[in-house]
């Protein structure tokens, strides 16, 4: 039998690309496609699908709320993590979260099956330089340059830290987070606390450079 995937990105020509590829495969089908956490929902109890390939990034929503769900849940679904965002950043940060694995949206076309299929084997998913990185930080590696500052965020405060960076105001993060203004004052205070920031301009400052190089490095990932 095949297994069956729920596909959840709000890209809609990516989800067609990725479902048509995923239903090539003799051992896997596209159950349902969804483009929110509230569409994958019911998808997962309309479909019961085997597996799921989750976005971060949901327009409004974080994908890796909707991971930390199933994995939480009964379900028992392996969830792929399918992102264009860096996996320095964002691999081990899926995987704590319950995700079986991590692909970046640019090696999707060659590597998403092989992904699928290790992840049904019970086995993690991710590329060579992220399982080194991942080695070294368990084995405490001399050699190892450190932990990011970003690392000693939690996923919430990352969040909060992205739009900022990305010159949005309090109440429009508030707003897009569907949190409570003083909620993400707070995530704000703790960020400069765990940064070691004295104001909102030194906050400001570290999270526009933090999303730019972030954003050069999705455009040139070869650099």
């Amino acid at each position: 039998m095949k297994s069956k995937i729920l596909i959840v990105d709000d890209h809609p020509i990516f989800r067609m690309g990725m479902k048509e590829l995923i239903n090539q495969a003799e051992d896997f089908t596209v159950c349902a496609v969804a483009a929110d956490i509230f569409e994958a929902r019911k998808a997962l109890a309309a479909e019961a699908p085997d597996m799921a390939i989750i976005d971060i990034s949901l327009a409004e929503d974080n994908g890796l709320e909707l991971v930390k769900e199933i994995s939480g849940s009964d379900k028992n679904i392996p969830v792929l993590v399918l992102s264009m965002h860096d996996e320095s950043v964002w691999a081990e940060r899926a995987i704590r979260a319950g995700a079986r694995g991590y692909v970046m949206k640019r090696e999707a076309s060659e590597s998403v099956i092989s992904a699928l299929r290790n992840i049904r084997a019970g086995r993690i998913h991710a590329s060579s330089n992220m399982v080194a990185l991942l080695l070294d930080k368990l084995q405490v590696n001399p050699n190892c340059k450190g932990v990011s500052t970003v690392d000693i965020l939690t996923d919430r405060e990352l969040e909060v830290f992205r739009l900022i960076g990305a010159g949005l105001s309090t109440r429009e993060i508030a707003n897009q987070m569907t949190l409570g203004v003083k909620t993400i004052g707070t995530y704000r205070d703790r960020i400069k606390q765990k940064l070691g920031l004295k104001n909102a301009t030194e906050l400001t400052r570290r999270a526009v450079l933090w999303t730019a190089n972030e954003c050069f490095h999705k455009r040139h990932p070869s650099l």
